[in-house]
């Protein structure tokens, strides 16, 4: 544990950060997984879980815990998969 009070904080907020993360990048992979199993199951819903998807990619990239080439990437392998098995 640091000595200096503003070390101290910064561990602190550090921590707090990095469970607000942890807590969307999870949120995140859940709708992926939820989008990709529609997608295999050719779910008539298939479409709106993409959607739901890409909106949590584009929050992620926003707050930057994806790099936005990165979300980019997903969404297009998202979309493409859509495609290909509509």
């Amino acid at each position: 544990m640091p000595n200096i009070k503003s070390a101290k904080k910064r561990v602190l907020v550090s921590a707090a950060n990095a469970e607000r993360n942890k807590a969307c990048r999870s949120a995140l992979r859940t709708s992926i997984k939820k989008a990709n199993a529609a997608i295999d199951a050719k779910a008539p819903e298939a479409a709106e879980a993409v959607k739901v998807a890409v909106s949590k990619i584009d929050q992620a990239a926003g707050k930057g815990i994806l790099h936005k080439n990165n979300a980019a990437r997903k969404k297009s392998a998202l979309v493409s998969k859509l495609n290909a098995n509509a």
